[in-house]
Protein backbone atom coordinates (compact mmCIF):
# COMPACT_ATOMS: atom_id res chain seq x y z
CA UNK A 1 0.00 0.00 0.00
CA UNK A 2 1.54 3.46 -1.43
CA UNK A 3 2.34 5.98 1.80
CA UNK A 4 -0.70 8.18 0.87
CA UNK A 5 -3.21 5.40 1.05
CA UNK A 6 -1.70 4.42 4.32
CA UNK A 7 -1.54 8.21 5.62
CA UNK A 8 -5.54 8.72 4.04
CA UNK A 9 -6.66 5.65 5.75
CA UNK A 10 -5.28 6.71 9.50
CA UNK A 11 -6.96 9.85 8.31
CA UNK A 12 -10.31 8.66 8.21
CA UNK A 13 -10.09 6.57 11.41
CA UNK A 14 -9.08 9.61 13.11
CA UNK A 15 -12.29 11.17 11.62
CA UNK A 16 -15.26 8.79 12.32
CA UNK A 17 -13.15 8.50 16.08
CA UNK A 18 -13.91 12.36 16.60
CA UNK A 19 -17.56 12.02 15.26
CA UNK A 20 -18.15 9.33 17.47
CA UNK A 21 -16.82 11.18 20.76
CA UNK A 22 -19.27 14.23 19.15
CA UNK A 23 -22.46 12.15 19.24
CA UNK A 24 -21.60 10.53 22.66
CA UNK A 25 -20.25 13.41 24.34
CA UNK A 26 -24.22 14.48 24.67
CA UNK A 27 -25.19 11.42 26.47
CA UNK A 28 -22.38 8.86 28.44
CA UNK A 29 -19.88 11.37 27.93
CA UNK A 30 -21.70 14.07 29.83
CA UNK A 31 -23.30 11.67 32.38
CA UNK A 32 -19.86 10.31 33.58
CA UNK A 33 -18.08 13.89 33.18
CA UNK A 34 -21.27 14.75 35.74
CA UNK A 35 -20.75 11.98 38.28
CA UNK A 36 -16.90 12.64 38.29
CA UNK A 37 -17.39 16.34 39.25
CA UNK A 38 -20.49 15.61 41.66
CA UNK A 39 -17.35 12.70 43.61
CA UNK A 40 -15.07 15.52 43.60
CA UNK A 41 -16.86 18.47 44.57
CA UNK A 42 -20.02 16.68 46.63
CA UNK A 43 -23.82 18.10 46.21
CA UNK A 44 -24.81 20.98 44.77
CA UNK A 45 -25.07 23.46 47.91
CA UNK A 46 -28.44 25.66 48.12
CA UNK A 47 -28.96 28.87 46.10
CA UNK A 48 -30.64 31.62 47.06
CA UNK A 49 -31.82 32.27 43.06
CA UNK A 50 -30.00 32.85 39.64
CA UNK A 51 -27.73 35.89 40.11
CA UNK A 52 -27.05 38.65 38.21
CA UNK A 53 -24.75 40.74 40.22
CA UNK A 54 -21.90 40.26 42.76
CA UNK A 55 -21.01 41.99 45.45
CA UNK A 56 -17.49 41.96 47.63
CA UNK A 57 -18.56 41.22 51.14
CA UNK A 58 -15.06 41.61 52.67
CA UNK A 59 -12.70 44.27 54.20
CA UNK A 60 -8.97 44.98 52.91
CA UNK A 61 -6.82 43.76 55.30
CA UNK A 62 -3.84 45.61 56.23
CA UNK A 63 -0.96 45.70 58.80
CA UNK A 64 -3.46 48.09 61.35
CA UNK A 65 -6.86 46.51 60.58
CA UNK A 66 -8.48 46.57 64.23
CA UNK A 67 -8.10 42.96 65.76
CA UNK A 68 -9.98 41.51 68.92
CA UNK A 69 -6.59 41.74 71.28
CA UNK A 70 -5.69 45.35 69.98
CA UNK A 71 -2.77 43.81 68.50
CA UNK A 72 -1.88 44.15 65.25
CA UNK A 73 -2.23 41.16 63.42
CA UNK A 74 -0.94 41.05 59.85
CA UNK A 75 2.55 41.86 58.59
CA UNK A 76 3.77 42.02 54.64
CA UNK A 77 7.67 41.88 54.35
CA UNK A 78 8.59 42.78 51.19
CA UNK A 79 11.25 40.10 50.00
CA UNK A 80 11.24 40.98 45.96
CA UNK A 81 11.15 44.22 44.42
CA UNK A 82 10.10 44.22 40.40
CA UNK A 83 12.89 46.97 40.17
CA UNK A 84 15.49 44.81 41.47
CA UNK A 85 14.31 41.24 40.84
CA UNK A 86 12.07 41.41 38.20
CA UNK A 87 8.67 41.03 39.80
CA UNK A 88 7.40 41.93 43.35
CA UNK A 89 6.98 39.65 46.31
CA UNK A 90 5.64 39.77 49.86
CA UNK A 91 6.28 37.60 52.64
CA UNK A 92 2.82 37.40 55.01
CA UNK A 93 2.74 36.73 58.64
CA UNK A 94 -1.20 36.52 59.48
CA UNK A 95 -3.33 35.20 62.74
CA UNK A 96 -6.25 33.32 61.55
CA UNK A 97 -8.38 35.22 63.07
CA UNK A 98 -7.85 38.37 61.32
CA UNK A 99 -9.21 40.13 58.94
CA UNK A 100 -12.91 39.36 57.16
CA UNK A 101 -12.55 35.97 58.23
CA UNK A 102 -13.85 32.87 58.99
CA UNK A 103 -14.11 30.82 62.12
CA UNK A 104 -14.09 26.90 61.57
CA UNK A 105 -15.84 24.14 64.18
CA UNK A 106 -11.95 23.19 65.03
CA UNK A 107 -11.84 26.70 66.93
CA UNK A 108 -13.54 26.75 69.92
CA UNK A 109 -14.06 22.72 70.54
CA UNK A 110 -11.63 20.17 71.00
CA UNK A 111 -12.16 17.67 67.76
CA UNK A 112 -13.89 20.10 65.44
CA UNK A 113 -13.79 20.06 62.09
CA UNK A 114 -10.88 22.12 60.91
CA UNK A 115 -10.74 24.82 58.11
CA UNK A 116 -9.44 22.45 55.62
CA UNK A 117 -12.29 19.60 56.64
CA UNK A 118 -15.70 22.17 55.74
CA UNK A 119 -17.37 20.32 53.24
CA UNK A 120 -16.89 22.70 49.83
CA UNK A 121 -21.09 22.59 49.51
CA UNK A 122 -21.39 24.23 52.69
CA UNK A 123 -19.51 27.34 52.34
CA UNK A 124 -22.14 28.23 49.83
CA UNK A 125 -25.14 29.52 51.29
CA UNK A 126 -28.54 31.35 50.77
CA UNK A 127 -27.66 34.96 52.86
CA UNK A 128 -30.23 35.95 55.15
CA UNK A 129 -29.55 39.70 56.96
CA UNK A 130 -31.01 40.17 60.39
CA UNK A 131 -31.07 44.43 60.46
CA UNK A 132 -30.16 45.19 64.06
CA UNK A 133 -28.79 48.80 62.98
CA UNK A 134 -31.65 51.26 64.80
CA UNK A 135 -30.61 49.33 68.02
CA UNK A 136 -27.25 48.92 67.82
CA UNK A 137 -26.80 52.61 67.32
CA UNK A 138 -28.56 53.54 70.14
CA UNK A 139 -27.06 50.66 72.29
CA UNK A 140 -23.68 49.22 71.50
CA UNK A 141 -24.26 46.14 73.48
CA UNK A 142 -27.29 44.85 71.28
CA UNK A 143 -28.14 41.09 70.56
CA UNK A 144 -29.63 39.35 67.59
CA UNK A 145 -32.25 37.67 69.77
CA UNK A 146 -34.63 35.27 68.95
CA UNK A 147 -37.33 37.81 68.10
CA UNK A 148 -35.60 39.40 65.90
CA UNK A 149 -35.06 35.69 63.85
CA UNK A 150 -39.32 35.41 64.30
CA UNK A 151 -39.42 38.69 62.70
CA UNK A 152 -37.42 38.09 60.03
CA UNK A 153 -39.21 34.77 59.44
CA UNK A 154 -42.30 36.57 59.38
CA UNK A 155 -41.63 39.54 56.82
CA UNK A 156 -39.44 36.79 54.71
CA UNK A 157 -40.96 33.19 55.34
CA UNK A 158 -38.74 30.31 56.51
CA UNK A 159 -34.83 30.28 57.06
CA UNK A 160 -33.75 28.24 53.49
CA UNK A 161 -32.01 25.41 54.10
CA UNK A 162 -28.24 25.26 54.12
CA UNK A 163 -28.59 29.01 54.88
CA UNK A 164 -26.04 31.75 56.86
CA UNK A 165 -27.69 34.24 59.03
CA UNK A 166 -25.77 37.54 58.90
CA UNK A 167 -26.18 40.10 61.46
CA UNK A 168 -26.27 44.05 60.06
CA UNK A 169 -25.64 45.85 62.89
CA UNK A 170 -24.20 49.03 60.68
CA UNK A 171 -20.49 48.42 62.72
CA UNK A 172 -18.72 47.92 59.69
CA UNK A 173 -19.11 51.41 59.14
CA UNK A 174 -16.68 52.01 62.00
CA UNK A 175 -13.67 49.79 60.92
CA UNK A 176 -11.31 52.29 60.33
CA UNK A 177 -11.60 53.99 63.62
CA UNK A 178 -11.73 53.12 67.53
CA UNK A 179 -15.37 52.70 67.92
CA UNK A 180 -15.19 49.48 65.96
CA UNK A 181 -13.49 48.02 69.10
CA UNK A 182 -15.25 50.08 71.47
CA UNK A 183 -13.30 49.69 74.69
CA UNK A 184 -14.26 51.10 77.53
CA UNK A 185 -11.76 52.46 80.28
CA UNK A 186 -11.41 48.69 82.22
CA UNK A 187 -10.84 47.22 78.46
CA UNK A 188 -13.98 45.64 77.80
CA UNK A 189 -15.51 46.14 74.46
CA UNK A 190 -18.67 47.16 73.34
CA UNK A 191 -19.91 46.27 70.34
CA UNK A 192 -23.17 44.18 68.92
CA UNK A 193 -22.75 40.18 68.07
CA UNK A 194 -25.43 37.19 68.48
CA UNK A 195 -27.33 35.91 71.70
CA UNK A 196 -27.15 32.35 72.38
CA UNK A 197 -30.79 31.62 72.70
CA UNK A 198 -30.79 33.27 69.20
CA UNK A 199 -28.18 30.87 68.05
CA UNK A 200 -29.45 28.08 70.17
CA UNK A 201 -33.30 28.74 67.87
CA UNK A 202 -30.86 27.86 64.91
CA UNK A 203 -29.62 25.10 65.73
CA UNK A 204 -32.97 23.61 66.61
CA UNK A 205 -35.51 24.60 64.35
CA UNK A 206 -33.53 25.24 61.06
CA UNK A 207 -30.81 23.98 58.99
CA UNK A 208 -28.21 26.33 58.77
CA UNK A 209 -24.36 26.34 58.22
CA UNK A 210 -23.72 29.52 59.16
CA UNK A 211 -23.49 32.46 61.03
CA UNK A 212 -21.95 36.11 60.12
CA UNK A 213 -21.64 39.60 61.87
CA UNK A 214 -20.06 42.93 60.81
CA UNK A 215 -18.62 43.21 64.22
CA UNK A 216 -15.30 41.73 65.42
CA UNK A 217 -17.17 38.33 67.33
CA UNK A 218 -19.79 36.27 67.11
CA UNK A 219 -20.70 36.88 70.58
CA UNK A 220 -21.26 40.65 71.53
CA UNK A 221 -18.05 42.88 72.99
CA UNK A 222 -18.72 42.69 76.37
CA UNK A 223 -19.19 39.10 76.86
CA UNK A 224 -16.76 37.24 79.16
CA UNK A 225 -18.16 33.01 78.29
CA UNK A 226 -18.00 32.79 74.67
CA UNK A 227 -21.24 31.06 74.60
CA UNK A 228 -21.97 31.47 70.77
CA UNK A 229 -18.88 30.16 69.96
CA UNK A 230 -18.72 27.86 72.32
CA UNK A 231 -21.90 26.44 71.42
CA UNK A 232 -22.49 27.11 67.95
CA UNK A 233 -19.33 26.01 66.51
CA UNK A 234 -18.60 22.54 68.04
CA UNK A 235 -22.42 22.00 66.52
CA UNK A 236 -20.01 21.33 63.25
CA UNK A 237 -21.00 25.00 61.94
CA UNK A 238 -18.60 27.85 61.00
CA UNK A 239 -19.17 31.26 61.71
CA UNK A 240 -17.63 35.07 60.03
CA UNK A 241 -16.66 37.43 61.33
CA UNK A 242 -15.93 41.54 60.09
CA UNK A 243 -17.64 40.74 57.09
CA UNK A 244 -18.54 43.50 54.87
CA UNK A 245 -21.28 45.49 52.84
CA UNK A 246 -23.84 44.28 54.20
CA UNK A 247 -25.87 47.41 53.30
CA UNK A 248 -25.58 45.94 49.80
CA UNK A 249 -27.87 43.38 50.01
CA UNK A 250 -31.53 42.21 50.54
CA UNK A 251 -32.63 40.95 53.37
CA UNK A 252 -33.28 37.70 51.60
CA UNK A 253 -32.24 36.32 48.03
CA UNK A 254 -28.65 36.46 48.31
CA UNK A 255 -26.41 33.87 47.79
CA UNK A 256 -23.04 33.97 50.30
CA UNK A 257 -19.48 32.61 48.66
CA UNK A 258 -16.89 32.15 51.38
CA UNK A 259 -13.90 31.78 50.02
CA UNK A 260 -12.43 30.18 53.08
CA UNK A 261 -8.27 29.37 52.98
CA UNK A 262 -7.13 25.20 53.18
CA UNK A 263 -4.40 24.96 55.48
CA UNK A 264 -4.18 21.86 57.33
CA UNK A 265 -5.40 21.52 60.99
CA UNK A 266 -6.59 25.77 60.69
CA UNK A 267 -9.13 26.81 62.79
CA UNK A 268 -10.03 29.55 60.48
CA UNK A 269 -8.81 32.42 58.28
CA UNK A 270 -8.83 35.37 56.14
CA UNK A 271 -11.43 34.85 53.69
CA UNK A 272 -12.26 36.60 50.28
CA UNK A 273 -16.41 36.71 50.94
CA UNK A 274 -19.20 37.18 48.13
CA UNK A 275 -22.65 37.42 47.41
CA UNK A 276 -24.51 37.01 44.20
CA UNK A 277 -27.89 38.29 44.03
Amino acid sequence: MCDLCVINSVKQRMLSRRDFFRVTAAGSGMAAAAAMTSAVTGAMPAMAQAPSKISDMTHELYPDFPTFGGAPQFEMTKVFDFARDGYNLFELKVNEHTGTHLDAPLHFSADGQSVAEIPVENLVAPLCIVDIKARAAEDPDAQVTPDDLKAWMSAHGDIPKGACIAMNSGWAAHVADDMFRNADANGVMHFPGFHVEATQMLMEEADVVGIAVDSLSLDHGMSQDFAVHYSWLPSGRWGLECIANLDALPASGATLIVGAPKHRGGTGGPSRVMAMV
